[in-house]
């Protein structure tokens, strides 16, 4: 009996401590440079682009943004295609301040923010999440979302998708 119970009190501790893991999708202590550097180099290599999600965890709508984008199968296929998909933390525990002015402060335009990269680094966007929202639903609107994405992948800015146009 004291075993069982020993048991049942690890799974509902283990189980716990793994949704609130998942729930929290923002690392705060990440090396944000880093994570962008790396992300860089994958889109280089792969010829897609960077899609940086700056927000934190305390943000309800970075924490939507972030669940829509994995679950919503037309948006999740079009970043897996299209992008290197990351997270940058902003919070008080740390707002990563180089990467923002790296970033040339997309913060400015309230979280979550998205910065689009090219696969040298160079910002090529910076998209104020409000404007893909819903109009009458508390959540994000996919075909805006799915707009957005299509308007910032490699080929919508390659000069080459237009001649003869």
């Amino acid at each position: 009996m004291k075993t069982t119970l020993i048991s049942i009190i690890f799974l509902v501790t283990s189980f716990v401590v793994f949704s609130q893991e998942t729930a929290k999708p923002y690392i705060v202590n990440a090396d944000a440079k880093a994570d962008i550097q790396k992300a860089i180099q994958v889109a280089s290599a792969q010829n897609k682009h960077v899609l940086i999600q700056v927000g934190g965890n305390w943000c309800p709508w970075c924490l939507r943004f972030h669940a829509m984008a994995t679950s919503a199968q037309k948006v999740d296929s079009l970043i897996r295609a299209d992008y290197i998909y990351i997270l940058v933390n902003y919070s008080k525990e740390n707002k990563n301040m180089d990467v923002m002015k790296q970033l040339e402060f997309p913060n400015r335009f309230g979280f979550p923010v998205f910065v689009v990269l090219d696969g040298k680094g160079k910002r090529l966007h910076t998209q104020d999440s409000g404007l893909l929202e819903h109009a009458t639903v508390k959540g994000y609107d996919t075909t805006k979302v799915v707009t957005f994405l299509k308007e910032w992948n490699v080929k919508a800015v390659d000069p080459a998708s237009y001649a003869g146009k």
